[in-house]
């Protein structure tokens, strides 16, 4: 047999060399020497740190996956918080759009009671507050029903104002409740004076030209009307105490061929949207009546005539 085919390494019983206790021992105290010198010396940190910057990209790119499952999952969690967060502002929003429309309703209306007040205190006849319920049924017709009726002393004839100024007349009462003809109404007139000429009108509704408006009919073309003029209750129908504001001229049109002025006015009280008001009673029972005619004086007899 060949030499060159021969294996030359001695058997392993026969191996010679340090155990495998002493190899761990020698490389347990190494270690221990290397934790102890790196603890107090850090004489492995620059080994350390290179490894460190060597091994960022692969630690970086093992990381990826989890950081964007991390990041997806923080995501839609701060999705779903924010729409429900957007949710809540929404109807925190409502509500107080809600809660600020019904302040500034009621201070309107404070406003109103408070000038209401304001007049029932300058009245000298006697008055019941009322409120409007609702509007008739007949669209021909400008009509309003207010809660007061027979069993709250309500008649026929009494003035209804509210803050501004007159702004009708009741026409039917029913037990419970009445139906109040508004001065814009086509069928309706009320006696008026100019404020600032003394002279006396009647103004009536107008609804074929304007919707809520009077017209001051029967004057001049020449009558001394402007607009702007005021208009209150002239007293002498019997039925409006004098002085309480009626509308003011808005429109005043003269035509060289007409006997007559057109003269448009815009009423001052709220007609269209009156809820609180005041029923004042009618003046018929308070106006003097008219004195009785006065007996014909006899014929005088002529001279020379017999007995």
């Amino acid at each position: 047999m060949p030499l060159g085919t021969l294996d030359r390494d001695p058997p392993p019983f026969f191996r010679q060399g340090p155990s495998a206790l002493s190899k761990l021992a020698v490389c347990s105290a190494l270690a221990l020497l290397l934790m102890v010198a790196d603890a107090r010396f850090k004489v492995m940190q620059p080994l350390r740190v290179a490894l460190a910057a060597v091994l960022y990209p692969v630690q970086w790119l093992a990381l990826q996956p989890v950081e964007l499952a991390g990041r997806m999952g923080n995501y839609f969690s701060t999705l779903a918080t924010a729409e429900t967060a957007q949710e809540e502002a929404r109807r925190k929003l409502s509500v107080q759009s809600q809660r600020a429309n019904q302040v500034e309703q009621l201070e309107l209306e404070n406003q109103r009671l408070r000038k209401l007040l304001d007049l029932s205190q300058r009245l000298t006849t006697d008055f019941r507050a009322a409120q409007v319920i609702y509007e008739a049924a007949d669209p021909y017709t400008r009509k309003v029903i207010i809660d007061k009726g027979l069993m709250h002393r309500m008649v026929v004839g009494s003035p209804v104002l509210d803050e501004a100024g007159v702004i009708g007349q009741i026409t039917n009462v029913y037990p419970l409740v009445s139906e109040v003809t508004l001065i814009t109404d086509r069928d309706h007139a009320i006696p008026v004076l100019n404020v600032r000429t003394g002279a006396r009108g009647v103004a009536f509704g107008d609804t074929s030209t304007h919707a809520d408006a009077l017209e001051l009919r029967y004057m001049a073309a020449n009558a001394d009307v402007a607009v702007g003029d005021l208009l209150t209750t002239s007293g002498v129908d019997g039925v409006y105490p004098p002085g309480l504001p009626v509308a003011r001229v808005e429109k005043v049109e003269r035509k060289v061929d007409a006997v007559f002025a057109r003269i448009y006015c815009v009423p001052l009280g709220l007609v269209s949207g009156a809820e609180h008001v005041i029923v004042l009673d009618p003046l018929g029972d308070k106006v003097p009546a008219r004195p009785a005619p006065e007996a014909p004086m006899p014929a005088a007899k002529s001279r020379g005539a017999r007995p």
